[in-house]
């Protein structure tokens, strides 16, 4: 089994980010391996469609990125206490700094390397997640401005995170943007004055272009879904499609159950054919009977319960002729196919979820773009 991701929906989809965007810049987020579509080769088709920055949430996956030889600015802003600040350092790469034992924690580690770091402050305007709070600004402030007079940071950004974007206009999304210009505003008082400032999310990157400021950080839509489904698809190509072959076809008498627990019994004589792919694959088991693939020319019915490697699809009298070998499509992009937002509906999740789904024995191959 395997998955495909297509480079050009990627580069097709930084391009209606960059649209949306206007003046701003774009920077893709390219954490959890590029939500499990390369990070590497999602960065490259990025940057080649228009994107000039790359996210990533810990310093390992930022400096994997550079030994991929991408030299594109690369922010990281989830580190644990034990975080290779030296190692970010030495890389160049931008550290978002959310408490002030982060920010002495990095200097320490430029100090030690005789070089500079550069720091990006990232502030909580209410998601209540990472970041720093009003009451701790103060004192980060204090400490960055001396570090920054001395050499050993350079401050790049003020940036935050929303909690409710995919609800554009929700109160909330105006309260958070508000509180930034006021950390922003702050800032300044100290005399310490952001090169960039950026708050937007894929959803408020395609709804709110006021909350656009400096830059816009988009995820999910990058890969192809839409970070508002329920409102649109905004004209993004899904990059992703999960796909294996077909295992065996065979007939099924009426009377007879099919999988563990005969949850379905057949109603009629008719062809199965089983696929070799389970929730060890990152086909979840409470989608059993709940989902269909494309096979053979159409949709088919998912029946009994979904195993740990297998499972099986109903073909009727398998008109079109359905042998082994043939490929089943779980979900993807083009006209027919099942969506990830379908199983993340039928899963009472979000598409994020689905696509970071698929591993362990599943090959990932890479289509487009350059290569």
């Amino acid at each position: 089994m395997e998955i495909l991701v297509d480079l050009d929906a990627i580069a097709h989809n930084v391009r209606i980010l960059a649209e949306h965007a206007a003046d701003a810049a774009v920077m893709v987020v390219v954490k959890a391996d590029g939500y499990n579509h390369g990070a590497a080769e999602v960065a490259r088709a990025a940057l080649a469609a228009g994107a000039r920055e790359l996210g990533t949430t810990t310093v390992d996956e930022a400096v994997r990125l550079r030994a991929e030889g991408l030299t594109a600015p690369i922010l990281c802003w989830l580190n644990t206490s034990d975080a290779d600040y030296v190692s970010a350092i030495t890389a160049g790469i931008e550290i978002g700094v959310s408490a002030l034992v982060q920010l002495e924690a990095v200097a320490a580690a430029a100090r030690q390397l005789g070089r500079t770091a550069t720091v990006s402050l990232k502030v909580d305007t209410g998601l209540n997640r990472n970041g720093i709070p009003a009451t701790e600004f103060p004192e980060v402030l204090d400490l960055l401005g001396r570090l920054v007079g001395d050499g050993t940071v350079r401050f790049r950004a003020i940036f935050s995170h929303l909690a409710l974007a995919d609800l554009p206009q929700h109160p909330a999304n105006d309260m958070q943007r508000q509180r930034f210009l006021d950390f922003i505003a702050t800032a300044k008082e100290h005399g310490l004055e952001p090169e960039l400032a950026h708050l937007a999310n894929s959803a408020a990157a395609l709804t709110r272009p006021d909350l656009a400021f400096d830059m816009v950080r988009p995820g999910i839509a990058v890969y192809g879904l839409s970070p508002i489904p329920e409102l649109s698809d905004f004209g993004l190509r899904p990059a992703m499609t999960f796909r294996a072959r077909v295992l065996r076809v065979k007939r099924v008498a009426a009377g007879e159950g099919v999988s563990y627990g005969h949850q379905w019994i057949a109603d009629r004589d008719t062809t199965v054919a089983l696929i070799p792919a389970g929730y060890a694959d990152g086909v979840p088991r409470p989608l059993s009977g709940r989902f269909s693939v494309w096979l053979g020319g159409a949709r088919r019915t998912q029946i009994g319960r979904v195993c740990m490697d297998q499972f099986v699809v109903d073909l009727g009298e398998n008109e079109a002729g359905v042998v082994a070998g043939d490929t089943a499509v779980l979900f993807g992009g083009e006209p027919g196919h099942p969506r990830a937002q379908e199983w993340a509906d039928t899963l009472g999740t979000i598409n994020y979820e689905i696509v970071c789904g698929p591993r362990g024995r599943v090959v990932r191959t890479h289509l487009g773009g350059d290569r």
